[in-house]
């Protein structure tokens, strides 16, 4: 009998080459490999194994095209595992700590949390400060979020300008920041 590695690595080289069969053959075989592989590292969590088979054979099938046929099939896969593993602990911490009494917590909500609003005043200040072949290609594509030909369009800026302007506004900004900290 062929090792698992040799084994499941030619099923999934011939499968990436058409073969159906084989590809079925590969998936049923890695299924109980990768059981075997979790129910080691999480035996108190047996429940859990066989949603965390069909999450790490998802990635497989979804990520088959990044394999490399001259690498180790199962170290590739068990990267996928050991991902698909802490994806799921800190989805069940969240989970736990939903559980949590929010009495533990009060004064978080007591707090008064006016920072987002003082940061956008705070930059407001400082981008006044710049010109408006700065300014206004910052504002546009930094803050709003609009395309470099649009601002063009906006501004009256080429949009060689337009990066230009952001570029050389950004690093104004570097400069007032640091001689302000």
């Amino acid at each position: 009998m062929q090792p698992v590695e040799t084994r499941l690595r030619a099923l999934l080289i011939d499968a990436m080459a058409g073969d159906a069969l084989a590809y079925q053959t590969f998936l049923s075989e890695l299924t109980r490999h990768l059981r075997g592989f979790l129910r080691r590292r999480i035996p108190q969590l047996s429940d859990d194994v066989e949603d965390l088979v069909q999450e790490i054979l998802l990635a497989v099938h979804n990520g088959r095209h990044t394999y490399r046929a001259d690498e180790p099939l199962t170290a590739w896969v068990h990267a996928i595992a050991r991902y698909k593993l802490m994806d799921f602990f800190r989805a069940r911490a969240r989970r736990e700590s939903l559980h949590d009494p929010i009495d533990d917590y009060i004064d978080i909500f007591a707090v008064c949390d006016d920072e987002p609003a003082s940061a956008r005043r705070d930059i407001g200040k400082l981008l006044q400060q710049l010109p408006d072949k700065q300014r206004l290609p910052i504002q546009h594509v930094k803050l709003e979020g609009l395309s470099v030909a649009e601002t063009a369009q906006l501004t009256g800026l080429s949009e060689s300008a337009v990066k230009v302007g952001v570029h050389r506004g950004l690093k104004a900004l570097a400069a007032k920041l640091r001689t302000i900290a």
